[in-house]
């Protein structure tokens, strides 16, 4: 059975969309099986992955409300062997429609149950919002891998993120467990980030990833091409972090529950990356 990563945070503009489409086409471009699921009605994984917005054609919204399978939202994506369900503006409607019907939380999980054993992977992107979307998510999901940017008030709000994923292990997925926090927009430079990373360090101990993301200009590029930045320009910094995450996460499954490519995977090595000048922030 598929492992499924919830990309969750409730603070917007910490990379998720970016983290939830990288990480899904690094572990892709190894010959890994992988569903990238669309759960936020922004929609920004639909697009950065070169679709358009398309309210006629079936989504998230229609697996949520039980109007298609999974299999018939697929849409087959590049690099070969990954795939996404994509996500329209509607998604919003399902907040409302799904209050009244008969186990809401699971609707997610159940739509993802008849297509988890084709991919060693499922990644869900959530919103930013601890609403029913990111709650479906989180009931689906196996563990939760939370990106952070360097900040203070990133630090408040993770808390908040941890205790809605308690509760939800109470209540409705007692497995659930956190994959792993990763820094993103990250720059050691500064005195703040290394603060902030430190605290992290000291809350999460080793679940705090030691890959970090950078602040690299392809990574802010890729989308408008509607590529991962691998595809877009694979000697970039950022596509070298985000295939180091990759090969992060695989390392700290069990030996048994790694795919058979993740050994190789985690053994290749990656081009040099490009070298920025100091004054990047985008």
């Amino acid at each position: 059975m598929g492992r499924i990563i919830a990309v969750a945070n409730q603070k917007g503009g910490v990379g998720k969309t970016t983290t939830a489409i990288n990480l899904s086409a690094s572990l892709a471009a190894a010959e890994i099986p992988v569903l990238l699921v669309d759960c936020d009605p922004q929609s920004n994984s639909t697009s950065g992955l070169g679709f358009a917005k398309d309210p006629d054609r079936v989504s998230t919204y229609h697996v949520l409300m039980g109007l298609a399978s999974a299999r018939e939202a697929m849409l087959r994506v590049d690099p070969d062997g990954l795939f996404v369900i994509p996500a329209h503006k509607n998604l919003i409607g399902a907040n409302i429609e799904l209050v009244s019907q008969e186990r809401r939380e699971f609707r997610l999980r159940e739509g993802l149950d008849t297509v988890r054993p084709e991919f060693e992977f499922i990644i869900l992107d959530c919103p930013p919002a601890l609403d029913l979307l990111t709650l479906n998510a989180l009931v689906a999901a196996d563990s939760i891998l939370i990106p952070m940017q360097p900040e203070y008030f990133a630090l408040e709000g993770v808390s908040e993120l941890m205790d809605t994923m308690e509760r939800v292990r109470q209540s409705f997925n007692p497995d659930l467990t956190v994959e792993g926090v990763v820094l993103t927009m990250y720059d050691e430079r500064t005195n703040l980030a290394q603060q902030v990373a430190g605290e992290l360090k000291k809350f999460f101990g080793d679940r705090l990833l030691r890959t970090s993301i950078p602040r690299n200009v392809r990574l802010a590029e890729a989308p408008s091409h509607g590529k991962p930045v691998l595809m877009y320009d694979v000697h970039s910094r950022g596509a070298e972090c985000y295939i180091r995450l990759a090969k992060e996460i695989m390392s700290r499954l069990p030996s048994r529950q790694r795919p058979s490519r993740a050994e190789q995977m985690m053994t290749e090595t990656q081009p040099e990356p490009e070298t920025e000048p100091l004054g990047t922030t985008d």
